[in-house]
């Protein structure tokens, strides 16, 4: 039952991604969060996003941000960061997921989602169809409807790791 929520991959940051590893595998496009995934909650897009986002475009990749914010949060950030964006994305609704997509002139099997919450971000990048990458959060202190959904992705990471850890030891004894 949790696996939906599993991401197919668990990492510290958006900043440590092998982007150029996951271009040379197909993927073309890829869809970010931004509170906490990019910049701190309310923060304005920093140097280090913008350098990021640079990068990216320069390897070949589409972007495009797609946030439950509104446009006066999400369209500044965009901008600032050179991307395509989806506002009032009602994620975990796997619709705007598509909505991105498409404005990428990508498709599922060479897009790619980034984000920080398991039942939002994860679970709609999963119903999507899309390969999903979990970061842990950027701030450490956050709003207390965000801390209380976070005491319930920690049971889902749990489970997740202990997941992880037995297909990895089914791998190890079939190389044996």
């Amino acid at each position: 039952m949790l696996k939906r929520f599993f991401p197919d991959v668990y990492i510290d940051s958006a900043y440590k991604i092998d982007y150029e590893g996951l271009y040379n595998a197909g993927y073309r496009g890829i869809i970010f969060d931004i509170d906490n995934t990019l910049v701190e909650h309310d923060a304005p897009v920093d140097e280090r996003c913008k350098n990021l986002f640079k990068r990216l475009h320069e390897i070949g990749f589409e972007t495009c941000i797609i946030s439950n914010n509104d446009e006066e949060r999400v369209r500044p950030l965009a901008i600032a960061a050179d991307s395509k964006y989806v506002s009032k994305a009602g994620k975990p609704n796997p619709k705007n997921y598509y909505k991105a997509m498409s404005i990428m002139k990508t498709k599922t099997n060479e897009t790619f989602f980034v984000g920080d919450q398991i039942f939002t971000d994860v679970w709609g990048a999963n119903r999507a169809g899309i390969y999903s990458i979990l970061v842990k959060p950027i701030a450490k202190h956050e709003e207390i409807q965000i801390v209380l959904k976070r005491r319930l992705e920690w049971i889902v990471l749990r489970s997740y790791k202990r997941f992880k850890r037995k297909k990895e030891n089914e791998r190890s004894k079939g190389n044996n």
